[in-house]
């Protein structure tokens, strides 16, 4: 297929289907995400899958939306910050965590974070410091120094065991 062909196809985002018309191939699900769907949660950062801002679950696994192909993902089950809260809105745990420790400040980063935390706690419940410090290195902050986001992130595994 030819990368300035334009196709229609239907995304699963957050337990919904989302009509993409008339899209180039070639769009990664970051594009997609933010400017033809308008879930803008999903952060622009570096384009090049290196500060983490984007990323979202794709079937389960943390990924840089900027480097996957939104075509690429039709039939694939894709979570987004926004469908990442309660099923009643309410933060959950990582989230309150987040906020308990002032984990931000910007907040650009933090969907970001919480999306590739999220996975790191499911793989890795009894995690230490040094273990969390290396599962999100793929994440950049710019604000916090990083420190209350380990600590959150830490206790957010803790109180998930």
């Amino acid at each position: 297929m030819s990368t300035d062909e334009r196709i229609d196809y239907t995304l699963k985002i957050n337990g919904k289907p989302y009509k993409v018309e008339n899209a180039f191939y070639s769009e990664n699900l970051l594009h997609v995400l933010r400017y033809r769907l308008g879930l803008t949660g999903t952060k622009y950062g570096c384009e090049h899958g290196q500060c983490g801002a984007c990323t979202v679950h794709i079937d389960g696994k943390a990924v840089c939306s900027c480097m996957e192909l939104a075509a690429c993902a039709v039939g694939c089950e894709i979570t987004t910050i926004e469908g990442y809260n309660n099923q009643d809105g309410t933060l959950n745990r990582l989230q309150e965590s987040f906020v308990k420790h002032a984990a931000l400040q910007c907040g650009y980063c933090t969907p970001g974070f919480i999306m590739s935390a999220a996975k790191f706690i499911e793989e890795n419940p009894n995690c230490t410091e040094d273990q969390v410090r290396e599962g999100m290195d793929g994440n950049l902050c710019r604000c916090t120094g990083y420190n209350r986001i380990i600590e959150a992130i830490k206790e957010a595994a803790e109180v998930r065991k």
